[in-house]
């Protein structure tokens, strides 16, 4: 099971500690999704997530400050008798005194934050779905060409690298080379990202290790990318036929979600930097609705029949 810790959420969301006698070296937290506990502070307790993060705004605050101290006391025994894994006061909120004591007596962390209410849930809820997404390791390069995150794979040596080395030249971002660790963020989005050790680094047979933020400058990488486009690099089989129209499209699955890709055969003398450039655009154009491969089918279909109209009027004459 995935998880991330509590003390790097509290570090990414900055948040101010309220309970700095508290422990959080083993918190961790498993749910992607946060609780707002109104109904359990009106004591519904039926269906209660309590391993979701939980969150406090300006209508749980206002609510509070109209029960009696008793009935808080009550309230928060129960809410923190749950275990819950923390919980956060939004727009710079001040825990009242029951809930310090009780949260003391049960060991629950307890933080603020200056952020609106929504804004922050938003927040959160982003960082946790990308910090808990499911994840693999994959062999290969990826890079930020024209916007599209391309991933390139191929066996070792056949010239992954070089390629990602031209398309830096050629005023592209390097993401992850040798290693590629993808997170599913959605059903529709991976993530890719590099390990944090060889972040930067290309490994270039012959030359050695380059590292290219400092020899191309900060433009020439990024932290991370979405992978729109796999290309297959492979080498050139005279006995294989590949397909040259693109009318079918390939896919490759990564994490259960489909990716479009695309088999690249190569031999001397074929630029690969200007095919994945080629092959970035052209995925980027089938997006938003023109595919060059159905207009020319569509061309040379519409061609042949005004010929076989002709033909036909001819006859008749």
């Amino acid at each position: 099971m995935y998880s991330v810790k509590l003390e790097d959420m509290v570090k990414k969301m900055d948040l101010v500690n309220l309970t700095p006698e508290i422990d959080l070296s083993d918190r961790e937290i498993f749910q992607t999704d946060l609780n707002r506990p109104a109904l359990q502070l009106a004591g519904f307790f039926d269906y209660f997530d309590s391993e979701r993060v939980q969150l406090m705004g300006k209508v749980e605050d206002a609510y509070l400050e109209g029960l009696k101290v008793a009935t808080k006391r009550i309230m928060f025994d129960k809410l923190f008798g749950y275990k819950i894994p923390c919980l956060i006061l939004s727009r710079s909120i001040q825990p009242c005194a029951e809930m310090l004591e009780i949260a003391a007596k049960y060991q629950i962390p307890l933080f603020s934050t200056k952020m609106a209410t929504s804004y922050f849930m938003s927040e959160l809820n982003r960082y946790l779905k990308v910090e808990l997404a499911p994840s693999i390791s994959i062999h290969g390069v990826l890079v930020d060409v024209y916007g599209e995150g391309v991933l390139i794979k191929g066996e070792s040596g056949i010239g992954k690298s070089e390629a990602a080395l031209e398309l830096i030249k050629r005023g592209h971002r390097l993401v992850a080379d040798d290693v590629v660790e993808i997170n599913k963020v959605s059903d529709d989005t991976l993530l890719g990202t590099s390990p944090d050790i060889i972040r930067h680094f290309i490994e270039v047979r012959g030359i050695g290790i380059v590292d290219c933020k400092t020899l191309f400058g900060v433009e020439s990488v990024k932290e991370n990318q979405t992978i729109d486009l796999v290309i297959n690099i492979c080498e050139w089989d005279r006995e294989q036929e590949y397909d040259r129209l693109g009318l079918t499209q390939e896919f490759t699955e990564i994490l259960g979600n489909r990716v479009v890709s695309h088999t690249i055969p190569i031999r001397p003398g074929r630029n690969l930097a200007i095919i994945v450039e080629s092959a970035a655009i052209n995925n980027r154009q089938k997006n938003m609705g023109y595919n060059a491969a159905v207009e020319l089918n569509n061309r040379v279909t519409g061609n042949l029949q005004r010929r076989s109209e002709e033909r036909e009027q001819q006859r008749s004459e």
